[in-house]
């Protein structure tokens, strides 16, 4: 059975820019995410640049990362950037007592991380440590990375290899302050965050966007503690928010209790309802959050940055428990779908998201075989490649009609997701059909200007938990899709079972 839905869309209609930024990702020194994932070392048989690894730098480069937040994460608040810098055999160690409690020698550090991003062509956004560090700590990083004269820190850099500083846009004040970053309440906080942001300075031509560890999914107390700690935000409207730019949102999706999450694979119906239920909550925390803010920022110049997001399932059967690696399925691919529809339509706040995390832990882009060498590209790597098109591209509202819902947990799913985006002559709208089992025909009522063309990928599988692996490179890929015709009233789009599909617009 195959049901209809019609998706009015006004093209003439430009909402707010969505920025690259809300397809950043996350790198921390967690489990295989850095050693083994990005770091090799240099005298790694695998293919590397200064022993960041080749093969993983060319998918991500194929992505267009925007940004990259690194150290963690939990970790972050226990980093001291000083053990990271200097010749590696000199490095003193540490315990990573967060994430399985394995001795961290210091390898990657602060030229290494730089290194990376440059190799990406993506901007750094580097999390400072709050939780166990100082604020002369976080003032002399700044300096080290960013200061271009004769400054104590720009010499220290020197001696380290690095004559010019590097650009760094994105500064993080903490991590989780709520819990692993100090267990702090929200007024402890919101001082400490006005004070650290005071230190982390701008140097030269180098203008930091300081981000504040925001809330826990749906507290909105520490959200409005925050927006209450900053100076006056209703006064002119070009005077940027200060002492801090943004504040952070963190929400994960599982199907289970924190106890138990649920298995990333072999899983039923009503477990993949549950975690699409549990995926579009995204939508109303971003609602909720976003009211608060607007109460005491009423020209939007704070930003709000979901810098911790995505799936969270149990570890692989024999894998270490802390090193949170878990497999990378079709379900995946549309709880990213859904969320990354909620950020363009509410791209007038948020500002910048980063999938956690980027290669071997959650819900990450890339899985690397450590027994073969194998790169894996997951379903949800393909999701962001599918939706280049959206990168600063300016949002357009998508009205959907005959939306079909499912109850879950006494709350009504809508089946179908959707959101649209217009740059340059050209538009791109991005469909999921949520439901497991009945093929959608979408009416894409296309309205305000000429379409002179259309082309159209879609992502599915016959299984519900299918992946890749080593052996099956492209169990889920995406595939040029057929099933666009033209209609009356734009086009009609067929929208399998569980997939996701867009469709690229060209228009005058």
């Amino acid at each position: 059975m195959t049901t209809t839905t019609t998706a009015i869309i006004d093209l003439d209609l430009p909402g707010a820019t969505i920025s690259r930024h809300v397809y950043g990702h996350f790198a921390e020194h967690l489990g295989r995410c850095i050693y083994g994932g990005f770091w090799v070392g240099e005298d790694s048989p695998v293919p590397n640049v200064r022993g960041i690894r080749s093969d993983v730098v060319a998918a991500l480069r194929a992505l267009q990362i925007p940004n990259l937040r690194w150290p963690g994460g939990c970790f972050a608040d226990d980093y001291h950037w000083r053990d990271g810098i200097g010749p590696r055999d000199q490095r003193p160690r540490m315990v990573n007592s967060h994430w399985g409690d394995g001795v961290e020698d210091n390898a990657f550090g602060t030229h290494e991380f730089m290194d990376l991003c440059e190799l990406l062509g993506a901007d750094p956004y580097v999390s400072g440590n709050v939780g166990s560090g100082s604020v002369a700590e976080m003032s002399d990083w700044v300096e080290y990375l960013t200061r271009a004269d004769d400054s104590p820190m720009a010499a220290l850099r020197r001696a380290n290899g690095r004559d010019a500083p590097w650009r760094v846009p994105f500064w993080g004040l903490g991590n989780e302050a709520w819990g692993c970053g100090g267990h702090l309440r929200a007024e402890q906080f919101a001082s400490l965050a006005r004070q650290y942001a005071t230190y982390s300075r701008n140097h030269g031509g180098n203008a930091l966007y300081r981000i504040a560890a925001g809330a826990n999914e749906s507290d909105l107390h520490w959200t409005e503690t925050l927006m209450r700690s900053f100076d006056d935000l209703a006064a002119d409207p070009a005077e940027p928010a200060r002492p801090f730019q943004a504040v952070s949102l963190h929400y994960y999706t599982m199907s289970g209790s924190w106890g138990d999450k649920g298995d990333a694979t072999g899983f039923g119906t009503d477990e993949w309802y549950t975690t699409m239920a549990r995926a579009l909550r995204m939508e109303e925390l971003l609602t909720r959050h976003s009211t608060v803010m607007d109460r005491y920022d009423p020209h939007r110049k704070v930003g709000l940055v979901v810098d911790e997001w995505g799936t969270w399932w149990n570890v692989e059967k024999g894998t270490n428990p802390g090193f949170l690696y878990q497999q990378n399925t079709l379900r995946d691919a549309l709880v990213a779908s859904v969320h990354l529809d909620a950020f363009h339509r509410h791209a007038e706040r948020v500002v910048m998201a980063n999938i956690a995390q980027t290669v071997n832990v959650l819900q990450a882009m890339i899985l690397t075989d450590p027994g073969t060498g194998a790169l894996v590209l997951t379903p949800t790597y393909h999701v962001f490649a599918m939706n280049a098109g959206h990168h600063d591209a300016a949002a357009l509202a998508v009205h959907l009609r005959g939306v079909e819902t499912r109850t879950v947990d006494g709350t009504e799913l809508p089946l179908v997701s959707a959101s649209a985006s217009v740059k340059d002559g050209t538009a791109l709208i991005s469909l999921s059909n949520l439901d497991t089992e009945t093929d959608r025909t979408v009416v894409l009522d296309l309205r305000g200007r000429d379409v002179v063309g259309h082309e159209a990928r879609v992502l599915t599988a016959p299984a519900l938990d299918a992946h890749n692996t080593p052996e099956q490179l492209d169990a889920v890929a995406p595939a040029a899709h057929s099933g666009v015709r033209p209609h009356p009233r734009g086009l009609e789009v067929d929208l399998p079972a569980h997939s996701y599909v867009t469709v690229g617009l060209g228009l005058r």
